[in-house]
């Protein structure tokens, strides 16, 4: 047998992982351990072999199966309200609502495709709905879109104007002191990571006002209304305050925070942030009406809610 470290023995390491199969459950001869549904590739960042059926049985007495994982589970979204200008939508997450300038209505277009054929088709959605605004991809809750080029003028100028009242609910580790309050440090992007903003006094002007509606062991449930449209605003403002969002891996350092029990800790990992649009004020505009617009937490949030003793505040 060639010594460890040969180039003969480094290659044959190279044609029995090159044997090994993409896809599939099955093991290739030679290789150590088979691949299973769900195990990250090291060059492609995705699982490598995505299950049939995207769940796997739980175990007798577990409660209902479980995805193999979060990527592998396709989100739905719902419509909240429709009329002949203004859609509103429950984005879930995992949606992202980037676009390019090549691929304007790509946004839209994964939207619709999160629909049951059935609501999009009693609400008659098509490809041609405007994105009004936009949410992080881990954020779930109200996305509004207009039917056509007057009425998202017109929803524009509301957001830029500060006119559209918003509302959020974000699960965070800690309790926020005093209760109520409001974050007002300017935001601007981290130099040392594309992805991520930071507190900078040369950056943009940010208000965040919070109230703590309930307290769990080792978390909060704060309602956040924002008065200004940064970038990933709320989530800076809570990092900055030492109270990261739930489920922020971008922004909120290690997991858990200390979290004994095997069922909650699961639940305080979902897979993205624990934050949620839940509601929408919008004026009366010469698109409509005055609406407010109300999205339910979507059942991982409600269920970690429900294993901390906390419920969401009523609707005023």
């Amino acid at each position: 047998m060639p010594p460890r470290g040969s180039p003969v023995r480094r290659r044959s390491r190279r044609a029995r992982r090159a044997a090994r199969p993409r896809c599939g459950r099955g093991r290739a001869p030679g290789s150590r351990r088979a691949p299973y549904p769900g195990r990250r590739s090291r060059r492609r960042g995705r699982p490598r072999c995505p299950p049939r059926d995207g769940i796997t049985p739980s175990a007798a007495g577990d409660g209902p199966p479980r995805p193999w994982h979060a990527a592998c589970v396709q989100p739905v979204a719902s419509v909240l309200y429709a009329d002949e200008r203004v859609v509103a939508l429950a984005k879930p997450a995992g949606v992202s609502l980037a676009t390019r300038r090549a691929e304007p209505g790509a946004a839209v277009a994964r939207l619709l495709a999160a629909l049951p054929d059935a609501e999009r088709d009693a609400n008659a959605l098509d490809a041609g709905l405007r994105l009004v605004h936009r949410l992080d991809v881990g954020t779930s809750g109200v996305v509004l879109l207009a039917r056509d080029e007057d009425a998202h003028r017109e929803l524009v100028r509301a957001f830029a104007a500060r006119r559209v009242g918003k509302a959020y609910l974000a699960l965070v580790w800690g309790r926020p002191r005093p209760a109520e309050g409001c974050w007002t440090s300017p935001l601007g992007p981290d130099r040392s990571d594309r992805r991520r903003m930071r507190v900078d006094a040369a950056g943009r002007a940010a208000a965040t006002g919070y109230l703590v509606a309930g307290r769990g062991p080792g978390v909060a449930l704060v309602r956040l209304e924002p008065a200004t449209g940064r970038t990933h605003q709320i989530r800076v403002h809570l990092a900055h305050a030492g109270h990261p969002v739930v489920g922020d891996d971008l922004y909120g350092g290690p997991r858990h925070r200390g979290v004994r029990d095997p069922a909650l800790r699961r639940l305080l990992d979902p897979g993205h942030t624990l934050l949620h649009a839940w509601r929408v004020h919008l004026p009366a505009t010469a698109a409509g009406p005055e609406l407010i617009v109300t999205a339910p937490l979507p059942a991982d949030f409600a269920a970690a809610l429900a294993a901390l003793g906390l419920a969401p505040p009523p609707e005023p």
